[in-house]
């Protein structure tokens, strides 16, 4: 397995506070530009140079009590945005696009338009707001890969802005797919013998990846209070990741989960202890002796 290599991103708070403006590079790496900013700070958010460029943009807000996305692109930022803070009233936050290198233009735009609206529909963690379905630019092939690294690093710098409406929880599995299991991996299993519920997990590079063809409960049954993982259980669902089988749900793709615990709660529909809940498969080790076992074994660093 080879080893990834680390990428640095650079963040600066523009007016010295984490709740005011934010810009997001790639020192080195990329001549992208991210700047994110409040409606309420539009007016000097687009007083900035990078709103004078050509872009894409997000808007983010509260739309009918859904939480909702809207991609556009433009020949200037500045002008686009008037015109959507006059037009839309329900956005509260903005996220701009440009490039501190050579200009994007046109046919850049509207293809990074095309790509992020088919990503984010396709992963469906977001409403989207949109009129007509953007169509995309033809683009040279050496444009396409040009433009497809630079959507690369946008992919990577929106979820360090706690922006994740991009990004894949779902993996492949399939044998054509490239991006294969690890000779590394660890399987768990995880049973609820009362409703005959068996599922199964993989640990591999820091996921931890329940595999598609495991069990969950019908619905989420506990009464406690738990919004978060009751609304994962509700959100994975309204995916397509969770469909009905029988008295039970079944996955149908394979998902990574953030935590054992919200893998647990998810699968026995009520809040659920990932540690004591998931066991390494033929052994019966829980997962939390198995995860201290490994941080035992972490050698010390030699002193210089």
């Amino acid at each position: 397995m080879s080893k990834k290599k680390g990428r640095s991103i650079e963040l600066f708070f523009v007016d010295g506070t984490p709740d005011g403006m934010v810009t997001a590079t790639i020192p080195f790496q990329w001549s992208g530009h991210v700047l994110v900013t409040r409606r309420t700070q539009l007016k000097e958010a687009i007083s900035r140079s990078e709103a004078k460029r050509p872009g894409v943009y997000l808007l983010i807000g509260d739309l009918d009590g859904e939480n909702t996305l809207y991609i556009g692109e433009t020949d200037e930022l500045k002008t686009r945005l008037t015109q959507h803070a006059a037009s839309k009233d329900w956005w509260d936050t903005a996220i701009l696009i440009t490039s501190n290198g050579e200009p994007l233009n046109k046919a850049h735009v509207r293809y990074l338009e095309h790509k992020m609206f088919t990503a984010a529909k396709w992963l469906n963690k977001i409403t989207l707001s949109y009129g007509q379905a953007p169509s995309g630019s033809p683009l040279s092939e050496a444009a396409r890969a040009h433009m497809d690294d630079f959507l690369e690093n946008i992919y990577l710098v929106l979820p360090a802005l706690r922006f994740d409406f991009f990004t894949a929880q779902v993996k492949d599995d399939s044998p054509a797919s490239p991006d294969q299991t690890t000779t590394d991996a660890v399987y768990f299993t995880f049973n609820v013998a009362k409703h005959g519920i068996t599922s199964r997990a993989r640990w591999e590079d820091g996921k931890f990846v329940v595999e598609a063809g495991s069990l969950t409960r019908e619905k989420w049954a506990s009464t406690a209070s738990h919004p978060t993982y009751k609304a994962l259980f509700e959100e994975l669902v309204d995916q397509g990741v969770l469909v009905p089988q029988g008295p039970h749900r079944v996955f149908a793709k394979s998902y990574v989960f953030n935590s054992t615990s919200a893998a647990a709660a998810v699968i026995s529909g009520r809040p659920a202890s990932g540690p004591k809940s998931w066991l390494v498969e033929n052994t019966g080790q829980t997962y939390g002796d198995w995860e201290a076992a490994q941080l035992q074994a972490v050698e010390p660093e030699e002193q210089p």
